[in-house]
């Protein structure tokens, strides 16, 4: 997969990850969730959580960079929305349940992204344009380098 990947095949690839990911994610118990993985780091709630926050700001670029022009985006303050939302005191049932069906929604909406709308020039955090295309793989990739910290290889 590159940021090159038909929109389809990249949705495609959201959903199994997802869908192989979530079986594994149940399977920890609620102290397992709960546990940070070392002292200052996130526990698996914070870490899947923080990844609820990302789906909810790329839902946002996938959707608004369709609209034409380049975008600016605002910054994403990964600490705040974390703390702010408490994920340490939600269920972990609610935390995964929540995750799924966000990363199943977002692949329908990369699934339906016209090819047209693939080298829309979105700025976010800095001066350098990345395009759609790339925030969509982006989204992948990141997705999977925290799964893997929660101990979901997929």
């Amino acid at each position: 997969m590159t940021d090159r990947t038909p929109f389809p095949a990249l949705a495609a690839d959201l959903i199994q990850t997802v869908e192989t990911a979530v079986p594994k994610l149940r399977s920890l118990s609620e102290p397992q969730a709960s546990r940070p993985r070392a002292a200052g780091k996130w526990s698996p709630k914070q870490i899947i959580g923080h990844l609820i926050d990302s789906a909810s700001n790329n839902h946002q670029r996938f959707v608004r960079a369709q609209q034409g022009a380049a975008l600016e985006f605002p910054p994403y303050a990964q600490e705040h929305w974390v703390a702010c939302q408490h994920y340490a005191d939600r269920s972990w049932d609610e935390i995964v349940t929540l995750w799924h069906a966000y990363n199943r929604h977002l692949a329908h909406v990369v699934s339906n992204i016209p090819e047209g709308s693939r080298d829309t020039q979105c700025i976010i955090e800095s001066t350098s344009p990345v395009t759609l295309g790339f925030l969509v793989f982006d989204y992948a990739v990141h997705l999977r380098h925290h799964l893997a910290q929660v101990g979901v290889i997929v």
